[in-house]
């Protein structure tokens, strides 16, 4: 019997163990707005987020930022390359190691100020503790220089069938002052992923092979397992499914001006108003992008200011120019 044959199936349990970690820290800084929210003639599901106002009734973009910042290790250093550093420093005594991830963490991004990798971060924290779709490509890792962006996929995301096939969702990660904007550009980046035609020239294929070798779900046996639907000599190879999970992150009128203040669900109650355009707006897009047949798990972020989100992020990274 082949050494492929002998490996178990994946399962929905085996993609829920990879995700990196599931704290409740999501409610402490986003409010949901909406989830789930369906389109007529669509397979998207739009679920929408806005900043939590405290007592004081401020929002804080930078608390947001600094939160974001916790995840850098989970995000960008590789499973093995976690559990390395966990058994030295079990074995050493105190956090060398984690710290020593920690900094080459931060050595993968880049400081531009228009880079989009904060939104990437946050498409990562919404993707495995909000949607429970764990990240099976460590993309971050592959770079050869902080300054250059990775081509390809912003993300690369998981799960299983109980027929035992693959879905495969591909990230995509836009933020922009306008709304409308956002969601033009993220759709027309995620559709090659989503409808080439397979082969060499196909835009996924290059996250394709980086997967046959790379695909990580955290245990060698499952890892295994996992590649197999990457190998184009394994018949698995034709059970997996194309999918995608998008974050949009824009301008809002719903929270008010500078140093003002609201009530506790002012801005959900606004945003669940205005949401009301964006999903037109989203539906139209999907409608002349002709991917009106692609399951879209599709994430809304309003926000207070678009260009002082990318700003907080680099802040807190430390990578202020």
């Amino acid at each position: 019997m082949a050494e492929t044959d002998s490996l178990a199936p994946l399962s929905l349990a085996d993609f829920s163990q990879a995700i990196a970690s599931k704290p409740k820290t999501l409610e402490v800084h986003l409010d949901l707005v909406e989830r789930d929210l369906e389109i007529a003639g669509c397979k998207v599901r739009i679920h929408c987020h806005c900043l939590k106002v405290d007592a004081n009734g401020r929002v804080s973009v930078a608390r947001l930022a600094e939160f974001i910042r916790t995840a850098v290790i989970d995000y960008a250093i590789p499973h093995e390359a976690r559990q390395r550093a966990r058994e030295r420093d079990n074995r050493e005594g105190g956090f060398a190691a984690t710290v020593e991830l920690y900094h080459r963490a931060l050595g993968t991004f880049t400081d531009l100020k228009t880079s989009g990798e904060g939104g990437e971060l946050l498409l990562y924290l919404l993707a495995e503790r909000f949607l429970g779709l764990p990240q099976i490509l460590c993309k971050m890792s592959l770079k050869t220089s902080a300054q250059v962006h990775y081509h390809g996929a912003d993300g690369v995301y998981a799960d299983v069938d109980e027929d035992g096939i693959l879905n495969l969702y591909w990230g995509e990660s836009k933020i922009h002052s306008d709304a409308a904007k956002a969601i033009r550009e993220c759709l027309s980046s995620l559709k090659p992923f989503l409808d080439e035609e397979e082969g060499e020239a196909a835009k996924r294929e290059r996250d394709l092979v980086l997967l046959s070798e790379r695909a990580d779900l955290g245990k060698p046996e499952l890892n295994a397992s996992l590649r197999r639907f990457f190998d184009q000599t394994d018949p698995l190879v034709k059970r997996k499914r194309y999918r995608a999970v998008a974050l949009v992150g824009f301008d809002s009128d719903s929270y008010p001006a500078a140093d003002g203040k609201c009530g506790a669900n002012d801005i959900v109650d606004a945003s669940r108003e205005t949401l009301k355009q964006w999903s037109k707006n989203v539906g139209n897009r999907l409608a002349l992008e002709q991917l009106t047949d692609c399951r879209i798990e599709f994430l809304c972020l309003p926000l207070p200011d678009a260009d002082a989100f990318r700003s907080a992020v680099l802040a807190s990274l430390g990578l202020s120019k």
